[in-house]
């Protein structure tokens, strides 16, 4: 596949990665004056854990190609979009009319309604995923970022079509494994407020890493997710559809918080992704909008509401890191 990554963020470039080691031919779409700034080579610190449980150790230097403009015209058979929530619309809006004959594969964290947040890209391009992976480009330059085994692929109530197909055997091809959801929308509300509930726990103690290792700080976590699952409910979601996905957060917190707390910090793919991270305002930004959402529809979630304090606009500082933010 001839595949174009929007952005060059965390997401875009691990399994950009990933993808051109299995063949294909990838390049990334920036904003003009980006590609200078970039320079031409992406420096990689990947823990690459598709084919080892503990992950194999990638450090090269990887030549990448971009481009600063986007014709209808072109001939990308599969454009992946991952930015942070909120710049979505702009992403989508953008590639609206710039689409051409590709099939768009939404990457990303949503908290909007997913027909909504694709109104502006043609409905029969569009399909679904979201990447298991995470990291962040530090201060250097350097991509620190983990690559899990696990890519997470669905639809809106309907079997794939043969582009979703086509688009889930290009990751296969790359040695990833397809977890499927037929209820793609509720899978992305669950997703969404379980991190809202860790980072009440993440933003208060000052980073994601700092949770490795604290029990307590996991329960309380734990607990706020709790809280936010009638939220996910109030927006119609079917809990009974995602069973796997919420019994950490419904079985007894002091049974699960010892070992989620212990994969935090001890199980070397996740404690990279969470050492990694370098856009705090990702996380606020997540608090932000759920707990905007719990109040529009009347919903108590007085956990999150504790921590407000710690995301809210008016006392977070803006942080943007080289690359973390995808255009």
């Amino acid at each position: 596949m001839k595949i174009l990554m929007f952005g060059r963020g965390v997401i875009a470039a691990a399994y950009g990665w990933a993808l051109e080691q299995a063949g294909h031919d990838i390049e990334f779409y920036v904003r003009p004056g980006r590609a200078a700034k970039y320079g031409n080579v992406i420096d990689l610190e990947l823990l690459d854990a598709r084919h080892r449980l503990r992950g194999r150790r990638v450090t090269e230097k990887w030549a990448v190609r971009y481009r600063e403009a986007l014709e209808p015209d072109h001939d990308f058979d599969l454009i992946v979009v991952s930015v942070q929530h909120y710049g979505f619309a702009e992403a989508a809006s953008f590639l609206g009319p710039r689409v051409g004959t590709a099939t768009v594969l939404v990457f990303n964290n949503l908290w909007v309604e997913p027909l909504e947040a694709v109104d502006a890209l043609p409905a029969d391009q569009v399909t679904w995923g979201f990447p298991g992976a995470g990291g962040g480009f530090g201060d250097d330059g350097v991509l620190r970022a983990a690559l899990l085994p696990k890519v997470f692929f669905g639809t809106l109530g309907r079997p794939p079509t043969d582009r979703e197909q086509a688009v889930r055997a290009a990751f296969r091809q790359a040695g990833f494994r397809i977890q499927e959801n037929a209820d793609f929308r509720g899978w992305l509300s669950i997703h969404f407020i379980q991190n809202a509930g860790l980072h009440t726990q993440s933003l208060k103690l000052g980073s994601l890493a700092d949770l490795a290792g604290k029990p307590r700080n996991v329960r309380e976590a734990i607990l706020a997710i709790r809280e936010l699952l009638p939220l996910v409910e109030a927006r119609g979601v079917d809990l009974r559809r995602h069973r796997s996905a919420v019994v950490p957060f419904t079985a007894p917190a002091w049974l699960t918080a010892p070992v989620l707390a212990w994969l935090l910090g001890h199980f070397p793919p996740v404690r990279t992704v969470m050492q990694a991270h370098a856009n705090p305002e990702e996380l606020r930004a997540v608090c932000r909008d759920t707990l905007a959402e719990a109040r529009r529809l009347g919903v108590p979630v007085p956990r999150l509401e504790a921590a407000e304090t710690y995301f809210t606009a008016e006392t977070a500082v803006h942080t943007s890191h080289e690359g973390r933010v995808p255009l």
